[in-house]
């Protein structure tokens, strides 16, 4: 077993090879979802749309995508996923017996929510990279800004698992924060169109600084404040972790 930093390791691995089971499913759905988004949405609203800014909607949406992607596969990994294998499964219990304690799991769960939004994200850009909707190779480093942004989403998701006692419990974080998230963040239209108010909400909401930080990578514009998105990133992610270890810890020493 990994010693020290890399005790999270086999919880990660775990996660990994029962992924592997349903690889091929889950790569379809990576693959062909963001497709029928950019081709639909994209290409056929887009037509209507044009071009916001100096981006044709289709290269703008796609560049949202990629980070709407990493909130939802983070989120849902962090909470449904999480959930199930500490209140059903109760392959946390098991763990427990052997080496492993509770910040081992946790930052395993987390680093796996983190890597799963990454898979996530490789397949986005490469379905639009094929459809011209990326801007040379500088995307690529979009793919370390989704890495961190996935570890601050699963972090929030994690605190839910945390408190749930069912599935229906993951109801109000999608409806109260994921959905907003979606419609605010700046994925499908520009937020400078939102009434001000609702703009000063949205500018706090993590997934904005993911896109923020996404979208210049992706269309080539200017790339501005990295280091406060990446430390709004760091603040939403950090609060979080802490705050899951303490309620899963609770929980599972009862």
């Amino acid at each position: 077993m990994p010693a020290g930093a890399l005790c999270w390791l086999p919880v990660w691995r775990r996660n990994l090879q029962v992924w592997f089971k349903l690889a091929g499913p889950a790569l379809v759905g990576n693959f062909g979802e963001p497709l029928l988004y950019l081709l639909g949405l994209g290409y056929g609203l887009g037509s209507l749309v044009g071009v916001i800014g100096e981006l044709p909607y289709p290269v703008f949406l796609a560049s949202g995508i990629i980070c709407s992607s990493a909130l939802f596969t983070a989120s849902f990994e962090g909470m449904y996923s999480a959930y199930t294998r500490m209140a059903v499964q109760n392959t946390w219990e098991a763990m427990l017996a052997t080496p492993l304690d509770v910040n081992d799991i946790v930052l395993g769960e987390l680093i796996w929510g983190a890597t799963k939004s990454l898979i996530s994200a490789v397949a986005i850009l490469t379905v639009a990279a094929a459809l011209g909707a990326v801007d040379g190779w500088r995307a690529l480093w979009a793919l370390p800004a989704i890495f961190a942004a996935g570890l601050c989403f699963t972090a929030m998701a994690l605190v839910i698992a945390g408190l749930a006692k069912n599935y229906d419990f993951f109801l109000y974080y999608n409806t109260l924060f994921v959905t907003p998230s979606l419609l605010l963040g700046g994925v499908f239209f520009p937020m400078d169109g939102l009434p001000p108010a609702v703009r000063a909400v949205a500018e706090w909401l993590p997934l904005t600084h993911t896109v923020a930080i996404v979208r210049p990578l992706m269309t080539g514009t200017a790339l501005s404040d990295v280091s406060m998105h990446l430390i709004v990133l760091a603040f939403y992610g950090g609060v979080a972790y802490v705050t899951a270890t303490a309620l899963i810890r609770r929980r599972l020493h009862g």
